[in-house]
């Protein structure tokens, strides 16, 4: 065992390797430089040929290679608290918005979507009701109603996050089944890159 600077000891080759994993996935705070962790000469083993002395410097046999930082991970979706369920029940609460996605093809209902709900986060809206339909009975296994399938998909996307906070089915006055509830995130709160 070596001692650093001031009688400081220096870490074991195997307290070097799970430092270094645990480290692996960690970012340094901006501004703040990546220190090099202390190297200890490593001792030959036993039996081991002396290497060659070349007089090039050579790098340390433990260093760990930098990984880019990991995408944030997104929040879960919230649902509607009951009490703002309630008050939209019974109509105490109003609906900022609306957009109805009746006959629109799946390319343009996400675009219309998508831009519907940058728009209401501009405005500074929270909530708004996303009609898509209920389809057809039994034709909604032929392809009708795919857009009461498709946009609680679209909405958990993580490219919508930046815009939803959580979303759920609306009350049966508000178009119950065939109707969503989507709350918005307030604008500045999004996903930061």
């Amino acid at each position: 065992m070596s001692r650093g600077r001031k009688g400081t000891r220096l870490p074991s080759p195997d307290e070097r390797k799970l430092w270094a994993q645990v480290t692996a996935h960690v970012t340094p705070l901006p501004g703040r430089p990546v220190r090099p962790e202390p190297v200890e000469p490593e001792a030959p083993e036993a039996g081991a040929a002396p290497a060659e002395k070349s007089g090039r410097p050579t790098a340390p046999k433990t260093q760990t290679a930098l990984r880019p930082p990991a995408r944030p991970s997104q929040p879960p979706l919230a649902p509607i608290e009951p009490r703002q369920r309630r008050k939209l029940a019974r109509g105490t609460r109003s609906i900022d918005a609306r957009i109805d996605l009746h006959g629109l093809t799946q390319a343009e209902a996400h675009v219309r979507l998508r831009g519907f709900l940058s728009q209401a986060q501009a405005r500074g809206f929270t909530l708004v009701l996303v009609i898509t339909g209920k389809g057809a009975g039994s034709m909604a296994a032929e392809g009708r109603g795919i857009l009461r399938r498709v946009v609680p998909q679209w909405l958990a996307f993580p490219e919508m996050r930046s815009l939803v906070v959580g979303f759920e089915e609306a009350h049966p006055a508000h178009g119950g089944g065939g109707a969503l509830y989507v709350r918005l995130r307030k604008a500045g709160r999004g996903r930061r890159l």
